[in-house]
């Protein structure tokens, strides 16, 4: 043993005996959730973001499987996908009671998931089998779910704005608070009906909100083309309240949904909002090649830029509503949710041929 640890032993021995405090534990406290205004979030606030969150994730991965169904020959027809629209149905029934209605589009199936459908029977419908909501007569464009408040999806133009607003005829004279959402894209805004649905519903201050998800293209074409003047113009005209939000964001779609919602369930009438959104594919199912009517450029800055599912995840983590592996769970889940769907259609039985004509009005 050197000097050196010799002197040191030494001195360690000479040490007062000092008697340590107990160590104390400190308890980390977790960041604080922040809501959109940088508040507190409250209980209800983070489950109703994560509600929306998942949604919209539903309605991306059910259309995902959608578009593997038509290419693997499996799904009779054409579809129309949401696919880049889904803020836009989340965040307006997220401010909807489930005794509210709705009326669709040929892009419908968005809707009829935040509306609260099940997949299973959705995609049973798309198939045409016995197990869908329309027990396979209606396929893609025309799901309808009374139970959920859905009135049905219409591949005509405008075609369901007359059943919103008939709709909303109904809840008032009923007086149970209940209220209608007609969505439609900017297209319809060429239809007479649309015009006429809205005039009677000023008149008679009917609980109807028009929604016009203006993803800009009518089919093949630029709405510039064939839209005259300005769209919020034309609510106005008839004495509704007319506004515009962010299709892309699902919590600014949900802000001014709630507050429309309630003016109509507190007897103030009707109002128009339009959504500036999105399509990230094309027209339909088979619209593979739209080079020729916008760039893809375009679509780029769309995907990469303004996806509404990466906006607000990147929002909700920023919030500490949650976090990137939270996320990915979820999304391991809701695709295992869509395949489990697409099994069940897929096994699921076709209706008898004695079956044709019920169910069927003329």
């Amino acid at each position: 043993m050197s000097p050196l640890t010799d002197k040191g032993k030494k001195r360690e021995a000479k040490k007062p005996d000092v008697k340590r405090p107990e160590a104390k534990t400190v308890e980390m406290k977790k960041p604080e959730t922040k809501n959109s205004n940088g508040m507190k979030a409250s209980k209800p606030e983070v489950e109703r973001s994560l509600r929306m969150y998942r949604r919209m994730l539903m309605i991306r991965l059910f259309e995902e499987q959608v578009n593997e169904l038509y290419t693997r020959a499996l799904m009779p027809g054409l579809a129309h996908l949401y696919v880049g629209e889904e803020a836009v149905a989340v965040g307006i029934c997220e401010a909807l009671r489930d005794d509210d209605y709705i009326t669709s589009t040929h892009r419908g199936h968005g809707h009829c998931v935040a509306k609260g459908a099940a997949p299973n029977r959705m995609f049973a419908e798309l198939l045409g089998k016995e197990a869908g909501y329309c027990k396979g007569k209606g396929g893609s464009m025309h799901i309808a779910d009374p139970a959920t408040g859905n009135l049905g999806a219409n591949a005509i133009v405008a075609g369901s704005a007359g059943i919103a607003t008939g709709a909303a005829f109904s809840a008032k004279h009923k007086g149970k608070g209940q209220v209608a959402v007609c969505f439609f894209g900017e297209g319809a805004l060429g239809q007479g009906v649309v015009y006429e649905v809205m005039n009677l519903a000023a008149l008679w201050k009917l609980p109807v909100i028009y929604v016009c998800e203006n993803n800009m293209y009518n089919e093949y074409t630029h709405f510039l083309e064939t839209t005259a003047g300005d769209i919020l113009s034309r609510g106005p005209a008839f004495g509704v309240p007319s506004e515009s939000v962010d299709g892309q964001d699902v919590t600014a779609v949900y802000q001014v949904a709630s507050r429309l919602v309630k003016r109509a369930r507190d007897g103030e009438g009707p109002s128009f909002l339009m959504c500036n959104t999105y399509r990230y594919t094309g027209h339909h199912v088979g619209d593979i090649s739209r080079e020729y009517y916008r760039s893809k450029q375009e679509e780029h800055h769309w995907k990469t830029d303004r996806d509404p599912l990466k906006l607000f995840a990147e929002k909700l983590i920023a919030q500490k509503l949650t976090d990137a592996p939270s996320l990915v769970k979820l999304e391991d889940e809701v695709r295992a949710e869509m395949k489990a769907a697409v099994d069940f259609a897929i096994a699921a039985p076709y209706p008898n041929a004695d079956k044709v004509e019920q169910d069927v009005y003329a």
